[in-house]
């Protein structure tokens, strides 16, 4: 008489049937992610890259020396003197050459034309690279099923980028303002850290099953996620607070602290009418803003770390120090800028260290809402 035999063992048949182990990524499945993940960490790169070019862009007053739009013809540079003078032609029109750069010389034209040449050129590589490495991945099924619609999103998010980009430098060209508008500048650099943080997520999920984000979920500590969702919030507007500040060069004054101009509120604090215009234009009030919503955000900071140090979970708590380390280091980086009357170099430090923080935070909350299971050891 033969044995007992398994449960998973088919009627009428020798073989064992192997278990199947719920939640697992099979072997040909995880080098698929993985060659999407290789272009999603490329695609990260070259975004953080353009933000920071843009930022160097912004510094050198190089923004409006390209005075059209063309997506595909524009790639194309001035080839001759001919070409580089109707260039040049073009950019004396406009206020900003009037009022700042009348003595100007064609060889000091040709650098800013560089600077923001190079930053459109970059933004067409980008979609490039999105668009060869999208339908190369998909074509070859390489891109999981559950991550298509995510990672074709991208495409429209970055030409969507590029016609606010477009929007931000026209505005600057309309014959009244000597630079772009800083709600446009507002727009232009949010959509980018939108971008950057959407691929980041992503980016963070791609390794990680269906079934196993949807344990992960059954197990978060649901007051930390939302405390977290408060706090990505409040970083995206600091964010946005401070593109208002570059915007209409609000760091360059006001260069004592904490107080400005000797007393707790800047002069003219909201002396702009209509109303409105105080957000986008008073350089006092925006600088005002931009540092009393940083001295909230380290407070809410604070209280968020009262409840993470209870979290059981390391990777949680872990990701929360080098965040808080990051806003600690943010923080004093923007006070010594603002001291400094915002040179450039100082400048572009911190937007950089804007990037690694949005980073941080799209972090800390990726692993609030969804945590990696930990050995009890942990």
């Amino acid at each position: 008489m033969s044995g007992k035999r398994n449960i998973f063992e088919e009627v009428g048949s020798d073989e064992k049937a192997e278990a199947a182990v719920v939640g697992a990524i099979s072997q040909s499945d995880g080098e698929d992610r993985n060659l999407t993940q290789i272009w999603l960490w490329g695609l990260l790169l070259l975004v953080i890259i353009m933000i920071t070019v843009g930022g160097l862009t912004r510094l050198t007053d190089s923004g409006l020396s390209i005075t059209e739009w063309k997506p595909v013809m524009g790639a194309i540079p001035p080839l001759n003197s001919t070409a580089w003078e109707m260039a040049f032609s073009a950019y004396k029109t406009t206020v900003e050459y009037m009022t700042q750069n009348s003595s100007m010389t064609l060889a000091e034209f040709k650098v800013i034309f560089w600077w923001e040449w190079g930053h459109r050129q970059l933004g067409r590589f980008i979609g490039l690279f999105w668009f060869l490495g999208f339908t190369s991945l998909f074509f070859m099924n390489k891109i999981p099923k559950s991550q298509q619609r995510s990672l074709f999103y991208i495409g429209p998010f970055i030409g969507l980028q590029g016609l606010i980009g477009w929007l931000m430098v026209n505005s600057g060209l309309d014959g009244v303002r000597i630079d772009v508008a800083s709600y446009w500048l507002m727009a232009h650099l949010g959509a980018a850290f939108a971008l950057l943080g959407y691929i980041f997520w992503v980016l963070q999920l791609i390794n990680r099953s269906d079934a196993e984000l949807l344990q992960s979920r059954r197990v978060r500590e649901l007051k930390l996620f939302r405390m977290s969702t408060i706090l990505l919030s409040f970083v995206a507007l600091q964010i946005l607070l401070g593109a208002l500040v570059a915007g209409i060069d609000a760091g360059r004054n006001y260069t004592d602290w904490p107080l400005m101009a000797g007393a707790f509120l800047p002069p003219d604090f909201f002396g702009f009418t209509p109303w409105w215009r105080n957000f986008f234009e008073n350089d006092g009030f925006v600088q005002f803003v931009h540092r009393v919503s940083a001295y909230l955000l380290v407070i809410y900071v604070i209280a968020v770390a009262l409840k993470v140090r209870s979290s059981s979970n390391k990777r949680i708590r872990s990701a929360f120090l080098l965040f808080g380390l990051l806003i600690l280091l943010q923080l004093i980086l923007g006070v010594i800028t603002v001291m400094n009357s915002s040179p450039w170099e100082l400048a572009i430090l911190h937007q950089f260290t804007a990037i690694i923080l949005w980073l941080s935070v799209v972090r800390l909350r990726l692993l609030t809402g969804f945590p990696i299971a930990i050995s009890v050891r942990n």
